[in-house]
């Protein structure tokens, strides 16, 4: 009966454990760049409102209402060495309406840390989603010395879901005015915003409306296709249009796009994406049957206007590299959706954590040499192309051989599965 008893009590603390959800993993084997940065975390939510936006939703061809467009926005931010951090994050699943809770070492509304200003990190997630699909890289890039803001893109979330071209419309506006907004940030958050260096960083539509941010201006043929709202309103994005001319940031000094979805939709031409010149980092998954892997390697050759990279993880899909782990409730069947949720984060191939971690590794090497000038980052993003082509040759006292070309951070045999090139501009 003890040993009865003993096991059920087992199962119940291990229940309880696995209930957390925790955002803040790193697997053993993880790069080096995965890590944790020296940084305590606090956590803030905000809210920012567009006035007077065109309601692309309620458009019609004979009138374009408008309305204010509210956007709630979760900022992690370096925080005061004091801090003791550790919070729940409240959100929903896929389905919009069952709750779940997720775990993560950042402290609510902590004192902002005295060694600012950072860098800010604008994260855009896909549709649907919500400001935490993206969360455990907010939270792991924050602890580096970014302020990350994380975006609900209202009729985009989980719970708000509505006509997509709302979000063909918004969402490079959405990231343009979150950026704004944050620059000129009053109080103690505020005080540490370095808003005039900048990255944007989008997953699928996100990664979307971030290229067009960067510069991408949509095909003039997308105009007229069935995915285009009433009133010409997706026309404020055309390449060559003055809207479009005035919208890519000089603040914005880095972009990456995780399986930025358009191209598969032939929303932009050579001509359009061959205009962004802010430095580009691709991520995708190798078998992505949602944006298309295809289309997204012609992403990476027509963005001949900056020098740009492609990180492939190989036979992964759409949820490549971004979602966080599928919370533990997600794991159930939902009616509404006549799936498991759990569909919406996890790959069939690929741990998340593991993606997880590569991710944090790889943006973290990106915008450290991009937003704080930190050369030696480049080191990592100067790789053999396909890992399996790499040579593990270490002395036994862990120094390089001449012949050693395995991925810089990388230990032995774990950066099996993943491809990496790079394309100066021009190329």
């Amino acid at each position: 009966m003890k040993r009865i008893a003993l096991g059920a009590a087992l199962a119940t603390v291990a229940s309880a454990a696995l209930a957390e959800n925790p955002i803040d993993r790193i697997r053993p084997d993880a790069p080096a760049l995965a890590a944790y940065g020296d940084h305590k975390i606090g956590v803030t939510t905000l809210t920012f409102t567009r006035k007077g936006v065109a309601d692309v939703v309620n458009a019609t061809a004979e009138t374009v209402p408008t309305y204010d467009r509210a956007l709630t926005v979760e900022v992690w931010y370096p925080a005061a060495d004091s801090t003791e951090e550790g919070t729940t994050y409240a959100t929903v699943l896929r389905d919009g309406t069952t709750a779940t809770r997720l775990t993560g070492r950042a402290a609510r509304d902590a004192a902002p840390a005295a060694d600012g200003p950072f860098p800010l990190v604008i994260v855009s997630h896909g549709y649907p989603g919500n400001r935490f699909l993206m969360s455990p890289l907010a939270e792991n890039v924050a602890s580096k010395g970014y302020v990350v803001a994380a975006i609900d893109h209202t009729e985009s979330t989980y719970s708000d879901l509505s006509a997509f071209a709302s979000t063909l419309v918004n969402r490079p506006l959405d990231q343009a005015f979150v950026l704004d907004s944050m620059a000129t940030l009053d109080g103690p958050v505020g005080s540490i915003v370095d808003g005039d260096s900048a990255a944007v960083i989008g997953y699928s539509m996100g990664g979307y409306g971030a290229l067009i941010f960067a510069g991408g201006g949509l095909s003039p043929e997308i105009m007229s296709s069935r995915f285009a709202p009433a009133q010409d309103l997706l026309a404020v994005h055309q390449s060559g249009s003055a809207s479009h001319d005035d919208l890519p940031d000089d603040r914005v000094k880095a972009v990456v796009a995780i399986g930025p979805w358009g191209r598969n939709w032939e929303f932009w031409e050579g001509a359009g994406l061959g205009a962004i010149e802010k430095p580009l980092m691709l991520i995708a998954g190798g078998v992505d049957d949602v944006s298309d892997y295809a289309a997204m390697r012609r992403i990476f050759d027509e963005t001949t206007g900056t020098e740009r990279h492609l990180l492939t993880f190989e036979n992964a899909n759409h949820n490549a590299a971004a979602p966080m782990p599928a919370p533990d409730n997600s794991w159930p069947k939902v009616e509404s959706l006549g799936y498991a949720p759990f569909e919406h984060y996890a790959d069939a191939v690929w741990d998340t954590v593991r993606m997880n971690n590569i991710t944090q590794h790889f943006v973290t090497a990106y915008l450290d040499l991009h937003l704080k000038g930190i050369a030696d980052r480049a080191t990592y993003l100067e790789l053999t192309p396909k890992a399996s082509d790499g040579r593990w040759s270490m002395s036994e006292e862990g120094v390089a051989l001449d012949d050693h070309t395995y991925w810089a951070g990388f230990g032995n045999r774990t950066a099996v599965g993943l491809q990496f090139e790079t394309r100066a501009a021009g190329e």
